[in-house]
């Protein structure tokens, strides 16, 4: 009886169930309640252990078909659960999912090793890897059985029982500790806001700015107040626009001590153990460190080779620095300021110099930044690139009412290629920042399926029935994320395991920088960027100082990300010994040369591309790394018929967003470019001097 009665529990689990309706099934998102979560992902990972039971324990000889292709098969139910519980992780978390994340967590961590660990599925793993056969492969299968069986080693397979043991033992404590950080730093996140309560404190701020500030407000009950909340889209058009610098220096101490405030969401004893099971692991695994462990199969291949592009650029990015902050004090001590430009002056005094130098107000360009007609000129260069059409619908259901739903098909045939969600506001229980996300990745060896993603931001809210106007930088955010689902719409391989965005870190990045460029292109401008009064596009002149401005601030920019990346790289190389994470950054900045005008972009206790998982850990480089190839592909299309040039476009498909991790990354760019990229393209387009040939062996 008790057998029927948990099956009767599960059948009524609505994330057990497989995904149904239209589109080759959508999830069900409006059944789904925190409660579900955990008795699905117990069961779906029974479920998956009889899978991975039946594959190591086929008596027949291992076969690509019966081993390979198996496991891309098995753990499909797992897949969709654990595709569920991410999203209420990131975009609808509470203390009652908290709960369940923190038990949940390890017990994960735990399965994942326990497949690594099961020897007799290695074994046939590793007979079809080095069996005389696996060369009479399809090139994709060849590729598949050398990631499968080299992600294995990597995780410790060939280990002993002992090293095997200890090995689990570290990706449960890890996992605990992601888990703890991220929610720490989402406490700080939701708890610290500057509430301003009189006029006077709204100096200097636009009426968007501070319609904003208005709701959240109203959202925290305070209506006829205004709160900057903890939040990058809340913190950035504050200290671009306040001019109370009391304020802008409150606002961006709570922002850069997110995870540092010697209270009991602080992280950094975290990161000290995080770091020292890191290094142990490597060790356990014959690594020198977790960066050498983490890069050997990226494209940069070796820290080294990450370091010294991360260092060609910082020269010169600091030294543009210097030359910004000089403009800047000018305008202060023209302005009788009385101040040294401190961290939370730059925006500000940065808007006044683009000003002087560029008659070029940001406020001015804003009103032609409507979010939802940069989403309409975002669906139509998806047109013109590469022949997709988008079409709302609203049979699917939704997690929350905040987010839209789009069908993907083929303009010329009309045949679908994917759904695509859009969750594009803030709110609580929601991780600051910008993402895209899989829900189902596209495959086709066991029959066609098509993919699911989801682009995922934080932009204020305004009042209801008024546009959401963005800034600059938020717009090239917007076209980044897109960037990545059209990198998972275009995909075009059997195995889910190499779909898609399924590649490595300093590759990822490529396709969705990549987009960025389209933003400025007129065609988009002319079409899109219209005022949100007038509906007139945005004027050519305008757009002509936009265009000079583009290297504008680029040091500021270079450098807060830089620094973020190198102290990464350096908290990675520096092995097994305790490290205070504030003390190290203190000396590793000092080291560096780093501006005291200038923060890192990710300050280390709230650094969660680093900490709250395994995914950029000695890899935060990896954005600079892609950019070397973004500059110089558009420049593929440059030197060509322009940003829409059809056949450069189909070559950017065919060997780029259409292939997932079918082909090794570097012979992928080859195939689109007919060459290496090089440092040069990425100087030019930073507005640095490029260093010619010493680059030429750095990104390759």
């Amino acid at each position: 009886m008790q057998g029927t009665s948990a099956n009767n529990s599960q059948a009524r689990n609505p994330l057990l169930a497989r995904w149904t309706g239209p589109y080759g099934g959508v999830p069900a998102f409006d059944q789904v309640k925190v409660e579900h979560f955990k008795p699905a992902l117990e069961a779906a990972m029974e479920k998956a252990r009889g899978e991975i039971a039946a594959i190591a324990n086929n008596p027949a000889a291992p076969t690509f078909e019966n081993t390979l292709a198996a496991l891309e098969d098995m753990g499909r139910t797992l897949d969709d659960v654990e595709t569920v519980y991410g999203i209420w992780s990131s975009t609808m978390n509470g203390p009652e999912f908290q709960a369940i994340e923190r038990e949940m967590a390890p017990k994960l961590a735990a399965f994942s090793d326990e497949i690594i660990q099961n020897e007799k599925l290695f074994q046939r793993i590793e007979a079809v890897y080095t069996s005389p056969e696996k060369s009479k492969l399809p090139p994709e299968q060849q590729r598949l059985t050398w990631l499968r069986y080299t992600n294995f080693v990597r995780a410790g397979a060939k280990l002993d029982a002992a090293p095997k043991k200890r090995m689990a033992d570290i990706n449960q404590r890890l996992a605990s500790l992601y888990t703890t950080f991220s929610q720490n730093v989402l406490a700080d996140e939701e708890s610290y806001a500057v509430i301003l309560e009189k006029e006077e404190e709204l100096a200097g701020l636009p009426e968007s700015v501070r319609a904003g500030a208005a709701a959240a407000a109203e959202a925290r009950g305070l209506k006829g107040k205004w709160a900057i909340t903890n939040t990058r889209s809340a913190m950035e058009p504050f200290l671009t626009y306040s001019a109370r610098r009391d304020l802008r220096e409150k606002v961006w101490r709570y922002y850069v001590n997110r995870g540092d405030n010697a209270d009991s969401h602080d992280n950094n004893a975290l990161i000290t153990e995080i770091l020292q099971l890191r290094a142990e692991r490597a060790r356990l695994l014959g690594y020198a460190t977790h960066a050498h462990w983490r890069l050997e199969n990226a494209m940069a291949k070796t820290p080294e080779r990450a370091m010294a592009l991360m260092e060609a650029v910082w020269t010169p990015a600091v030294a543009r620095v210097h030359e910004e902050v000089a403009d800047m004090q000018a305008i202060a001590d023209k302005e009788g300021a009385k101040l040294k430009i401190a961290p939370w002056d730059y925006r500000y005094f940065a808007e006044k110099v683009r000003k002087a130098k560029y008659d070029l107000d940001q406020n001015e360009v804003k009103p032609y930044l409507q979010m939802e007609k940069l989403r309409e000129g975002m669906f139509w260069i998806a047109g013109e690139l590469f022949g997709f059409s988008f079409v709302p619908v609203s049979d699917v259901p939704v997690y929350h009412p905040d987010v839209r739903v789009w069908e993907v098909k083929d303009k010329a045939s009309g045949r679908h290629i994917g759904l695509w969600y859009f969750d594009p506001y803030a709110r609580q229980g929601k991780r600051s920042g910008a993402w895209m996300n899989a829900y189902r990745r596209q495959e086709r060896f066991r029959g066609e399926v098509t993919t699911i993603v989801s682009n995922n931001a934080n932009f204020v809210k305004g009042k209801p029935g008024e546009p959401v106007l963005i800034s600059w930088e938020d717009a090239e955010t917007l076209f980044h994320e897109f960037g990545h689902a059209l990198h998972g719409l275009n995909s075009q391989v059997n195995y889910p395991s190499l779909s898609g965005t399924s590649v490595p870190r300093d590759y990822v990045e490529f396709p969705s920088q990549l987009m960025e460029h389209w933003l400025s292109t007129p065609e988009v401008l002319n079409r899109f960027a219209l005022h949100f009064q007038t509906g007139k596009p945005i004027p050519e002149a305008l757009v002509a100082r936009l265009k000079k401005s583009s290297t504008f601030n680029q040091g500021f920019a270079t450098v807060e990300y830089l620094a973020s990346a190198l102290v990464d790289m350096k908290l990675h190389l520096a092995g097994s010994q305790k490290i205070d994470p504030d003390a190290f950054e203190r000396d590793t900045l000092k080291a560096l040369g780093m501006p005291e005008e200038i923060v890192m972009r990710h300050r280390t206790p709230q650094f969660g591309h680093v900490f709250a998982g395994d995914g950029y850990s000695a890899g935060y480089y990896s954005y600079l790394w892609a950019d070397t190839l973004t500059a110089d592909a558009y420049e593929a299309f440059t030197q060509g018929a322009g940003p829409y040039d059809r056949a450069v476009a189909e070559r950017l498909r065919k060997n780029v967003f259409a292939v997932g991790n079918t082909m090794d990354p570097a012979e992928a760019y080859r195939a689109f470019r007919g060459k290496d990229a090089g440092i040069d393209a990425l100087m030019r387009k930073r507005g640095f001097p490029a260093p010619g040939a010493v680059g030429q062996q750095t990104a390759q």
